[in-house]
Protein backbone atom coordinates (compact mmCIF):
# COMPACT_ATOMS: atom_id res chain seq x y z
CA UNK A 1 0.00 0.00 0.00
CA UNK A 2 1.15 3.51 -1.17
CA UNK A 3 1.19 6.31 1.21
CA UNK A 4 1.34 10.46 0.41
CA UNK A 5 3.70 12.59 2.92
CA UNK A 6 0.67 13.82 4.62
CA UNK A 7 -0.68 10.51 5.57
CA UNK A 8 3.22 9.16 6.72
CA UNK A 9 3.29 12.15 8.64
CA UNK A 10 -0.27 11.44 10.68
CA UNK A 11 1.41 7.71 10.75
CA UNK A 12 4.64 8.92 12.29
CA UNK A 13 3.96 11.72 13.93
CA UNK A 14 6.77 13.59 12.06
CA UNK A 15 6.71 17.01 10.30
CA UNK A 16 5.61 16.95 6.83
CA UNK A 17 9.02 19.53 6.25
CA UNK A 18 10.85 16.67 7.93
CA UNK A 19 9.86 14.14 5.87
CA UNK A 20 10.83 16.61 2.82
CA UNK A 21 14.33 17.30 4.31
CA UNK A 22 15.27 13.65 4.99
CA UNK A 23 14.47 12.58 1.37
CA UNK A 24 16.16 15.66 0.11
CA UNK A 25 19.30 14.05 1.88
CA UNK A 26 19.00 10.80 0.69
CA UNK A 27 17.49 9.22 3.27
CA UNK A 28 15.01 6.85 1.17
CA UNK A 29 16.94 5.30 -1.58
CA UNK A 30 14.06 3.16 -2.85
CA UNK A 31 11.34 5.94 -2.75
CA UNK A 32 9.09 5.97 -5.35
CA UNK A 33 7.27 8.86 -7.42
CA UNK A 34 4.07 8.78 -9.88
CA UNK A 35 4.31 12.10 -11.50
CA UNK A 36 6.71 13.88 -9.10
CA UNK A 37 4.52 12.67 -5.88
CA UNK A 38 6.20 10.76 -3.42
CA UNK A 39 4.66 7.46 -2.68
CA UNK A 40 6.38 6.24 0.26
CA UNK A 41 5.84 2.30 0.96
CA UNK A 42 6.12 0.40 4.32
CA UNK A 43 9.75 0.67 3.41
CA UNK A 44 9.73 3.83 4.31
CA UNK A 45 7.84 3.92 7.45
CA UNK A 46 10.54 1.16 8.61
CA UNK A 47 12.89 3.41 7.56
CA UNK A 48 11.80 6.57 9.51
CA UNK A 49 11.63 4.46 12.47
CA UNK A 50 15.72 3.36 11.89
CA UNK A 51 16.04 7.15 11.12
CA UNK A 52 14.50 8.35 14.32
CA UNK A 53 15.76 5.83 16.52
CA UNK A 54 19.73 6.33 15.13
CA UNK A 55 19.25 10.76 15.48
CA UNK A 56 18.09 9.94 18.90
CA UNK A 57 21.02 7.90 19.43
CA UNK A 58 23.42 11.10 18.69
CA UNK A 59 23.89 10.73 15.09
CA UNK A 60 24.32 12.94 12.37
CA UNK A 61 22.16 13.27 8.90
CA UNK A 62 25.43 12.71 7.38
CA UNK A 63 26.23 9.32 9.63
CA UNK A 64 22.28 7.99 8.87
CA UNK A 65 22.90 8.78 4.89
CA UNK A 66 26.33 6.76 5.35
CA UNK A 67 23.89 3.58 7.05
CA UNK A 68 21.34 4.18 4.61
CA UNK A 69 23.88 3.97 1.60
CA UNK A 70 24.95 0.83 3.29
CA UNK A 71 21.55 -0.78 3.59
CA UNK A 72 21.61 -0.34 -0.52
CA UNK A 73 24.96 -2.33 -1.11
CA UNK A 74 23.60 -5.57 0.36
CA UNK A 75 25.20 -8.05 2.46
CA UNK A 76 28.79 -6.73 2.32
CA UNK A 77 28.09 -4.11 4.52
CA UNK A 78 26.71 -6.50 7.11
CA UNK A 79 29.47 -6.08 9.38
CA UNK A 80 29.34 -2.21 8.79
CA UNK A 81 25.64 -1.47 10.19
CA UNK A 82 26.32 -3.84 12.91
CA UNK A 83 29.45 -2.03 13.90
CA UNK A 84 27.78 0.99 13.96
CA UNK A 85 24.54 -0.44 15.73
CA UNK A 86 26.94 -1.71 18.54
CA UNK A 87 28.43 1.96 18.60
CA UNK A 88 25.30 3.81 19.42
CA UNK A 89 24.46 1.29 21.75
CA UNK A 90 27.27 1.83 24.04
CA UNK A 91 26.32 5.84 23.72
CA UNK A 92 22.63 5.29 24.70
CA UNK A 93 23.74 3.33 27.79
CA UNK A 94 26.11 5.43 28.32
CA UNK A 95 23.68 8.37 28.41
CA UNK A 96 21.58 5.92 30.26
CA UNK A 97 23.52 6.05 33.06
CA UNK A 98 24.35 9.61 33.33
CA UNK A 99 20.18 9.73 33.10
CA UNK A 100 20.10 7.26 36.41
CA UNK A 101 23.00 9.54 38.06
CA UNK A 102 20.33 12.33 37.91
CA UNK A 103 17.22 11.23 38.56
CA UNK A 104 19.17 9.95 41.32
CA UNK A 105 20.27 13.06 42.53
CA UNK A 106 16.82 14.58 41.90
CA UNK A 107 15.03 11.81 43.82
CA UNK A 108 17.43 12.74 46.89
CA UNK A 109 16.76 16.01 46.81
CA UNK A 110 13.41 15.52 46.60
CA UNK A 111 13.29 13.43 50.04
CA UNK A 112 15.60 16.03 51.02
CA UNK A 113 13.42 18.61 50.92
CA UNK A 114 10.41 17.00 52.15
CA UNK A 115 12.60 15.83 55.17
CA UNK A 116 13.64 19.65 56.21
CA UNK A 117 9.78 20.69 55.80
CA UNK A 118 8.70 17.99 58.25
CA UNK A 119 11.51 18.90 60.41
CA UNK A 120 12.09 22.62 60.01
CA UNK A 121 15.58 22.33 59.14
CA UNK A 122 17.98 21.25 56.48
CA UNK A 123 20.68 21.10 59.82
CA UNK A 124 18.16 18.36 61.01
CA UNK A 125 18.21 16.40 57.53
CA UNK A 126 22.35 16.64 57.24
CA UNK A 127 22.75 15.53 60.34
CA UNK A 128 20.69 12.04 59.49
CA UNK A 129 23.72 9.22 59.35
CA UNK A 130 24.05 7.15 56.12
CA UNK A 131 22.68 3.67 57.51
CA UNK A 132 19.92 5.19 58.67
CA UNK A 133 18.23 6.74 55.88
CA UNK A 134 15.22 5.44 53.78
CA UNK A 135 16.69 1.87 52.12
CA UNK A 136 15.37 3.46 48.86
CA UNK A 137 17.82 6.75 49.20
CA UNK A 138 21.27 4.35 50.36
CA UNK A 139 20.91 2.21 46.89
CA UNK A 140 20.69 5.35 44.89
CA UNK A 141 22.85 7.73 46.88
CA UNK A 142 24.10 10.30 44.54
CA UNK A 143 27.17 11.18 46.53
CA UNK A 144 30.35 9.26 47.73
CA UNK A 145 29.60 8.35 51.53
Amino acid sequence: MKMTIGEVSKKSGLSISTIRYYDKEGLFPDLQRTSGIRQFSEQEINALEVIECLKKSGLSILEIRQFMDWTTEGAKTFANRKALFEQQKIEVEQQMAELKRVSNLLNYKCWYYDEAMKRGSEKEVRAIPFDELPKAIQEDFPFEH
